[in-house]
C-alpha cells in the first residue's frame, strides 16, 4: 500500500526529469574540469545519449538505478503499489537500453555506462572518469 495520496504521488512523479538531472550535471562538470568537451542529448544518435564526444566516438550514458533496473543496487526496487505497471515500465526501459547500446556499438561508438549510485560515490566516479580520460587519450595517439 502506498504511504502517500494518489495526488501527492502524481505530483512527485511529475517533478522527475529525464534530462539535466543532478547526476548528469555532476558528471558534465567533472568532464569539463578535466578539459573534455562534449555535446549533450545528441538527437541523431540512438537513444539521444546523455553525453557524446563525437571526435573520439565516445558516448557516456548516465542511468538512474530505479528507472533502468540496476541489478543488486539498493536504489533499484519495485514499488509496492501498482506493481504490474512499474515492472512493465522498467522492463521496457531496460529493453530499449539494450537496443540503443547495440545500435551505438554498430556505429563504432565506445559506450561508457555510469549508474546513479556510482556517481554518488566520489571514489568510484573518479575511477570511471579516469577510465574515460585514458580511453580518449589513447584515441588521440592514433
Amino acid at each position: 500500500m502506498d504511504t502517500i495520496s494518489k495526488s501527492q504521488r502524481s505530483y512527485n512523479m511529475s517533478r522527475i526529469r529525464s534530462r539535466n538531472t543532478k547526476p548528469e550535471i555532476i558528471v558534465r562538470q567533472k568532464l569539463f574540469s578535466k578539459g573534455i568537451r562534449y555535446r549533450i542529448h545528441v538527437k541523431d544518435l540512438p537513444g539521444k545519449p546523455d553525453i557524446v564526444i563525437k571526435k573520439y566516438k565516445v558516448v557516456i550514458e548516465i542511468k538512474g538505478c530505479f528507472w533502468h533496473k540496476h541489478e543488486g543496487c539498493r536504489y533499484s526496487s519495485t514499488p509496492k503499489s501498482n506493481t504490474k505497471y512499474w515492472i512493465n515500465k522498467i522492463k521496457k526501459n531496460v529493453e530499449r537500453d539494450v537496443i540503443n547500446l547495440k545500435k551505438l556499438e554498430e556505429k563504432k561508438f565506445k559506450v561508457f555506462l555510469l549508474w546513479e549510485c556510482e556517481i554518488k560515490n566520489t571514489d568510484i566516479l573518479n575511477e570511471k572518469l579516469n577510465q574515460i580520460s585514458k580511453y580518449i587519450k589513447t584515441q588521440k595517439i592514433k
